[in-house]
């Protein structure tokens, strides 16, 4: 148990020492790419660019939980677990799904294809490309916990709601976090032909978008 424990806490260290790591080097670091077109008293609408990511899907969990396991296997990746060998740069913010079962995402640098990424040493770690999107941001301040998740969840969906003549917002299963305090929200215009069109999704960070 005691094993387990303090397997757990490197974990947990190395998972906030990236997130800071991050945080302070962010010139330096390839960042997901997106423009601002509104900006509202506590959330913003953002337009975010096509991209690729690699992801690993986690079974229901409390966020540290889940963001721990999901840290672990994504930088396992990046910091050589694959075929090659090969180290691949770090990219922010860390991204996670808000369904019943999580789904935790690393941007992959846009030097990469599809095609030209090594395989994974551990199965459950895929690829993945992200259409472009249009969601609802808000930002909070402080790491986040399954509390404060909830709280700007709601508060999101509550303005959201009140501007559903503009923004039709798709539902809980439609929201991600950021792992820089951000909550996304996919949105749908009234003038998309196609309601559930991907270009036109939204997406949650450990803030709130």
């Amino acid at each position: 148990m005691k094993t387990i424990l303090i397997i757990l806490g490197i974990l947990l260290l190395a998972f906030i020492a990236f997130q800071l790591y991050a945080m302070k080097g962010q010139s330096g670091i390839e960042t997901y790419p997106y423009t601002v077109e509104e900006k509202f008293d506590n959330f913003e609408i953002r337009s975010y660019e096509a991209s690729l990511f690699t992801m690993v899907k986690l079974p229901p969990s409390e966020y540290k939980t889940a963001s721990g396991q999901g840290f672990r296997l994504l930088a396992g990746y990046i910091f050589g677990g694959n075929e090659s060998n090969e180290k691949i740069a770090m990219t922010s913010p860390v991204q996670m799904s808000l369904e019943d079962s999580m789904t935790m995402m690393f941007m992959v640098p846009k030097q990469y294809k599809k095609e030209d990424l090594p395989k994974p040493n551990q199965s459950q770690v895929k690829f993945h490309e992200e259409p472009e999107k249009r969601v609802a941001a808000i930002t909070f301040g402080g790491w986040a916990d399954d509390d404060k998740i909830e709280r700007y969840k709601k508060e999101l969906i509550k303005a959201l709601e009140a501007r559903t003549a503009k923004d039709k917002y798709l539902g809980q299963e439609d929201l991600m976090l950021m792992m820089q305090e951000e909550i996304l929200a996919l949105l749908v215009s009234p003038e998309a032909k196609d309601p559930d069109a991907l270009h036109v999704e939204f997406k949650e960070t450990p803030h709130v978008v």
